[in-house]
C-alpha cells in the first residue's frame, strides 16, 4: 500500500513511562482514500521496558469533531483552508470574470438566504 503522509501534530510525554503520540493526514494512493492516522506508543521503562504500538484511523470529519482544539486540529484547518483559498478568497474572486467550476461559498450563501 502506498500512501502519501503529512504530520500534523506530535505529542511526547516521558520520562519513566514515555508516551508517544503522532497525528498524520494520510492519503492512500492505491484506494484514494484521504484520512487522519494516530499512532501511539506506550512505553515503561520500569518494567523491562516494555511497550504498547497502536494504530488508529479516522475520517477527517471524526478526527475535526474530537474534543478540543489541538496543534492537529490547527494545522488541519490551516491546510484545508490552503487548499481551498482560491475558491473562497474573497480578494482572489474576480465578480466580473465567468465562473469556470462551482460557485464562491459567498455567492452561494447568498442566493441560500434571499430564499424563503
Amino acid at each position: 500500500m502506498a500512501s502519501l503522509k503529512r504530520e500534523l501534530h506530535r505529542q511526547v510525554k516521558g520520562p519513566e513511562i514515555t508516551e508517544l503520540d503522532f497525528w498524520n493526514l494520510v492519503f492512500d494512493t492505491d484506494t484514494k482514500r484521504l484520512y487522519v492516522e494516530h499512532e501511539w506508543t506506550y512505553l515503561d521503562s520500569r518494567i523491562r521496558g516494555t511497550a504498547d504500538y497502536r494504530t488508529d484511523v479516522m475520517d477527517i470529519a471524526a478526527y475535526l469533531t474530537q474534543g478540543g482544539q489541538t496543534a492537529g486540529h490547527r494545522e488541519l484547518w490551516r491546510l484545508l483552508r490552503g487548499i481551498f483559498k482560491e475558491q473562497f478568497d474573497p480578494e482572489e474572486y474576480d465578480r466580473e470574470a465567468p465562473l469556470s467550476g462551482p460557485a464562491p461559498a459567498q455567492a452561494v450563501e447568498q442566493k441560500t438566504q434571499g430564499q424563503p
